[in-house]
């Protein structure tokens, strides 16, 4: 009985030592947004370069110097900046522990010539490196609205994303303008300066695109993640060269060892990003005529939030856009993950087809550092959309 008692008493005690546990501020959601933290919150923007507190909207130049000349300081004086052509922009640099909490920004030109990087604790290379377009899930270049828990894209070029980056050093993310003209960022990063838990892992995404892809070969999201961590989403823009259906077929993710067969294979492309035979729906048209359609759907978890069917002239290419975040089901990894999908459709007398397609994604994940540098980023030419 007395072991009975005490074990109930120790039991007791580390419930109110959790309960009294404080709150990082980190995860933030509607369950806990009753509870006081002691992080703190900052913003960086055009109109405060280093999230300083109190140094807000105090510019006395910038874009809006022309339209606030009769306002003055506090009115709009700098909203936004100029990237020039062929250079790199540093949009944050945080000193301390935190976590980025909201990103927004609305780059304009190309989306594919302006490539977005985020660097951890004064790391040499990047944990993130995409086009900020296939970032934000706009792998095309064209606007389509997208409304998913970690990333949303609103009217008109609205680029959002909510994924949780903890640092616990440093954080530097930059934009680097490849093209030939020079572009305007808006952009606003909200972060909060706190405690990071010592199991926190660091935020990562790769771009990669292969056009076409050669013939009976798998397209590879990711070959090279080495360490311990979980994945967590996939994007991917996919541009069709052949008549038909073009996703049969399955993604495959190689983890801890796995060489010739992985340790969980999906059952289909549209399968995996969780739509069923071949995204179609069944209407009826104004002339009360069946009509088979792809249909756009955008979904907290999962999407097929884009369809490009081409307008019969120039742009004659079917493109898609494509994602699937593992956010209640993260695949965990202790070592190494490689994660590949078949581009198949089906030729004549029920047999599929090895298409070669137009490839390009981002993917996510979370991991401890170090990671292996990524592969060489594609050049202007490479990232191109024709």
């Amino acid at each position: 009985m007395q072991k009975i008692l005490t074990l109930a008493f120790a039991f007791c005690i580390l419930g109110q030592l959790q309960a009294q546990q404080k709150f990082n501020g980190i995860d933030a959601n509607l369950g806990n947004l009753y509870r006081m933290s002691d992080a703190k919150t900052r913003s960086i923007s055009p109109e405060n370069f280093n999230g300083e507190k109190g140094k807000g909207g105090m510019a006395t130049k910038g874009t809006g110097s022309n339209a606030s000349r009769e306002l003055g300081k506090g009115w709009k004086v700098s909203p936004s900046v100029v990237i020039k052509s062929k250079t790199t922009y540093t949009v944050a640099e945080i000193d301390g522990s935190g976590s980025i909490q909201h990103i927004w920004m609305t780059p304009t030109g190309n989306w594919r010539n302006s490539i977005i990087r985020f660097y951890w604790d004064d790391e040499a290379t990047p944990s993130v490196e995409a086009p900020v377009g296939d970032f934000f899930c706009m792998g095309w270049g064209q606007y389509s609205h997208l409304n998913s828990l970690p990333v949303t894209v609103n009217p008109g070029s609205a680029f959002n994303c909510y994924w949780p980056m903890p640092f616990r050093k440093k954080c530097r993310i930059t934009m680097e303008n490849i093209d030939n003209d020079d572009m305007v960022l808006y952009y606003q990063v909200d972060y909060i300066l706190t405690d990071v838990p010592s199991d926190a892992a660091y935020f990562h995404a790769q771009f990669n695109r292969t056009n076409p892809l050669p013939y009976k070969k798998d397209y590879v999201l990711v070959d090279n993640i080495k360490g311990r961590g979980q994945y967590v989403g996939t994007y991917i823009a996919w541009g069709v060269h052949n008549n038909g259906w073009w996703g049969e077929g399955e993604i495959k993710f190689f983890m801890d060892g796995d060489t010739e067969y992985p340790t969980i294979c999906g059952t289909g492309t549209e399968d995996y990003f969780c739509g069923s035979y071949d995204f179609d729906t069944r209407r009826k048209n104004v002339a009360g005529v069946d009509e088979t359609n792809y249909t756009e759907f955008s979904t907290a978890y999962a999407g097929l939030h884009q369809v490009i069917k081409g307008d019969g002239h120039y742009d004659v290419s079917q493109r898609f856009g494509m994602y699937r975040w593992h956010i209640t089901d993260p695949i965990r990894f202790e070592k190494d993950l490689k994660v590949t999908i078949q581009a198949l459709g089906w030729r004549s007398g029920g047999r599929y087809l090895p298409l070669q397609d137009d490839i390009a994604s981002v993917v996510f994940w979370y991991q401890t550092e170090p990671h292996t540098s990524f592969p060489k980023f594609p050049s202007k030419d490479e990232l191109e959309v024709n």
